[in-house]
């Protein structure tokens, strides 16, 4: 079932010890650039630098002892491959991870070092999946879904929880979408803590597939996959599009200069290092200044787990 207000609560409260409460920072002079009053939830500070940790966590944790006796596994390119290597490691089960083998080598190194078993595979959905389930054949592993998980997605709306909780009311809260695990667990934050919010997500336009989804209600394709926001090529499920159709007001498209000035533009005035998919929903809101203009809005910094060797600035 989708979550209930109560199974968020119960969310954050079993991932507490392991998470942090992360900081909200603001910024005068992007204030003033944008004409909006924001207010950054900096989940680039989170354990394993992204909120994927949250919703790692809270998956694992739910999980009964039969369940963990054989390990767990899942797909991942960098961000939730951490979360679940971090969460096993909590609960001291055997963690399968497999990447693509186009993957950061810097993301697979912090995998390796929380613990797990890295498994390559090519750079596709169908042999992401397909490796999985030699993982599940041969080692009896539960998987855990990038996205598409209720527990998952419970525990990414602990950001949005916490944003209202310590700031109040907003007019608009804005979150990247990719599979839409975290815009879930954003509208659904919302939906029950500040309904009177407006939910607008970002995406690429070289990853367009949830507008499209978003306005026909069928799981869509991109027309093309060509974006610096590598973060977010994934297509929604069947889980998130539901949520999403419900609870979302909109998904504003951004392009990959837009992203990268944004990117550059939090890295300059606000000091903080955050990843090119973090920066997505900010550039959105910057190529559409009028529907912010005088508004509060929350903006969820995703991560901050940047190859430093690779810098599109």
């Amino acid at each position: 079932m989708i979550p209930t207000l109560s199974i968020i609560q119960a969310a954050h409260e079993r991932i507490r010890p392991h998470v942090h409460r992360t900081p909200v920072l603001t910024c005068q002079t992007i204030n003033r650039m944008s004409g909006a009053e924001i207010y950054f939830k900096c989940e680039n500070f989170q354990k394993i630098g992204a909120f994927k940790a949250r919703g790692g966590v809270n998956a694992v944790l739910s999980l009964s002892p039969t369940e963990l006796k054989n390990g767990v596994t899942t797909h991942s390119s960098g961000n939730h491959a951490q979360a679940i290597a971090y969460a096993a490691g909590l609960v001291g089960a055997k963690a399968y991870i497999v990447m693509p083998r186009t993957a950061p080598q810097v993301k697979k190194d912090a995998v390796r070092g929380y613990g797990a078993e890295v498994i390559e595979c090519e750079p596709t959905l169908e042999a992401r999946e397909s490796t999985v389930d030699e993982v599940i054949a041969k080692y009896g592993a539960t998987m855990i879904h990038p996205f598409n998980d209720y527990r998952v997605i419970a525990g990414q709306a602990t950001a949005t929880k916490e944003l209202i909780e310590d700031y109040g009311k907003f007019d608009t809260i804005m979150a990247p979408v990719g599979g839409g695990g975290l815009l879930s667990g954003t509208a659904l934050a919302a939906h029950y803590l500040c309904p009177t919010a407006e939910v607008i997500a970002g995406e690429p336009e070289g990853a367009a597939d949830a507008v499209l989804s978003f306005k026909s209600g069928r799981i869509e394709k991109a027309p093309y996959i060509n974006t610096i926001a590598d973060g977010l090529m994934t297509n929604l499920g069947d889980k998130t599009i539901e949520i999403i159709r419900l609870h979302v007001k909109d998904i504003l498209l951004t392009s990959d200069p837009e992203i990268i000035a944004a990117m550059r533009l939090i890295w300059e005035r606000m000091k903080i290092v955050i990843e090119p998919s973090c920066a997505v929903p900010f550039a959105a809101l910057l190529r559409n200044k009028e529907r912010s203009a005088g508004k509060k809005v929350g903006i969820i910094l995703t991560g901050g787990n940047v190859d430093l060797g690779k810098l599109p600035f």
